[in-house]
């Protein structure tokens, strides 16, 4: 049946090219399916092929300049990613091209963090996992046993259960993997020390799409405006400008530290408010870039009253968790904070983000990330949902790395202590980059 179709299909596509070729082929009286094609390929197509300057349109404008871009875009900057790379890129193919052109050899980047780039090695038990999960035929090979450690088997076994199909290559629920979450909040309360739900969790490409998404959600024109501090990380000025809204800076306090002074939010926070301009959200980077600072609890404390009194959500970047090189500095996650001063998750909207992107795993590439979300009502977190479902789900591999991360081995693990040793050694070697610069 399907030859005939095809042969059929064959025979009133040639004879209708051969008519288009020679119209006195056709005859003006035949009611046959050809006679349709003929009038397609002779009438229709030539309507868009044509070469008659009459259908061409006199406007020699082109379709798409720059002026007729979305002014929003060209608002948008991203510094990170700019002039300065863009030269050192056409130092490096001069370098390549014409070797002894320049009276130096190499380039390195420092404009963004990504240690892989710069010869950090990963931590072995996440990339033996992440084999393992994608190649699962190998796990019960004999040689295997040799290669990889029976912790990371063991671990691929758990995730691969997890994983609806055991099929890495398939989309995922759109907040992520419901087993990969469980484990995610487990890390985090281990870390807190307070209850987390999985529910809250949006496993995301990386911090970067999570800030995005958020943004998308609260800012709904030029007079929504969003805290940010001064100096900052440029994706938050660059998505705000994106999503058409207006950076409300606060400085941060050099003599003190980078400390976040809360007299100068509220000095921002009116002016704002006399320009006509609705503040929304406060973002806190803790620990800071590119500043560095760790904020201290009780400054945290100040930030989480000031951000219920003013009716404000809380976006903490907490990215930089692991990177802390002074004894007497401590993480506190802003979430950890609000529990421990008595608000639950119904009292204080609260986004925390985090990122394998940093630390001491430096896995930039993989993009793996998440969002804690908690404090708004449930219609709004059917908006969020809507959102994340837009973007179907994040990458798995991302998605396995965060969980990862936030459980890794343990004390009696086999692989404790080449993880832990490979671990202390990045980590020592960021803090004396940390000192150098």
């Amino acid at each position: 049946m399907r030859k005939f179709v095809a042969h059929r299909a064959k025979r009133l596509i040639s004879n209708a090219t051969v008519s288009l070729l020679n119209p006195h082929h056709h005859h003006q009286s035949s009611l046959s399916s050809s006679n349709h094609y003929y009038y397609y390929y002779s009438s229709i197509l030539p309507r868009f092929f044509t070469s008659d300057t009459s259908m061409a349109s006199n406007n020699s404008t082109p379709p798409l300049t720059v002026d007729s871009l979305n002014p929003k875009v060209l608002k948008c900057e991203y510094a990170v990613r700019g002039e300065i790379v863009s030269l050192a890129q056409k130092l490096q193919q001069d370098l390549q091209a014409n070797p002894g052109s320049h009276p130096f050899e190499e380039i390195i980047y420092c404009n963004i963090g990504n240690p892989q780039s710069l010869g950090q090695q990963p931590i072995t038990f996440f990339r033996e996992v992440l084999a393992l999960c994608d190649h699962p035929n190998i796990i019960d090979r004999s040689e295997t046993q040799g290669l990889f450690s029976a912790d990371s088997i063991d671990r691929a076994w758990q995730i691969l259960d997890q994983i609806p199909g055991r099929a890495t290559g398939a989309y995922s629920h759109s907040q992520g993997i419901k087993g990969l979450r469980d484990t995610i909040a487990a890390g985090i309360e281990a870390r807190d020390g307070f209850p987390a739900d999985p529910n809250d969790i949006f496993l995301t490409d990386g911090a970067s799409p999570a800030v995005h998404m958020m943004m998308q959600l609260l800012i709904r024109s030029e007079n929504d405006g969003i805290f940010c501090p001064i100096p900052q990380y440029p994706l938050y000025s660059a998505s705000i400008a994106l999503h058409g809204g207006t950076l409300v800076p606060y400085y941060l306090d050099e003599a003190t530290g980078w400390g976040l002074e809360i007299s100068e939010l509220k000095k921002q926070l009116e002016a704002a408010r006399q320009k006509g301009i609705t503040v929304r959200a406060l973002v806190v980077i803790n620990p800071g870039n590119p500043t560095g600072q760790v904020l201290a609890e009780e400054n945290q404390r100040d930030i989480v009253e000031f951000c219920k009194k003013e009716g404000l959500v809380l976006l903490a970047d907490e990215v930089y968790q692991e990177n802390i090189y002074v004894p007497e500095k401590q993480f506190h996650s802003f979430k950890k904070v609000a529990r421990s001063m008595g608000y639950g998750d119904k009292d204080i909207p609260l986004v925390s983000f985090q990122s394998v992107s940093k630390g001491y795993y430096g896995e930039c590439g993989k993009r793996g990330g998440y969002m804690e979300v908690t404090g708004f009502s449930p219609e709004v977190r059917e908006q969020i949902y809507k959102v994340a479902s837009v973007n179907l789900c994040s990458n798995i591999s991302g998605q396995i790395l965060a969980s990862l991360v936030m459980s890794p081995p343990k004390v009696g693990d086999e692989s404790y202590e080449s993880y832990s040793a490979e671990k202390d050694g990045i980590l020592l070697s960021l803090a004396r980059r940390a000192k150098v610069i």
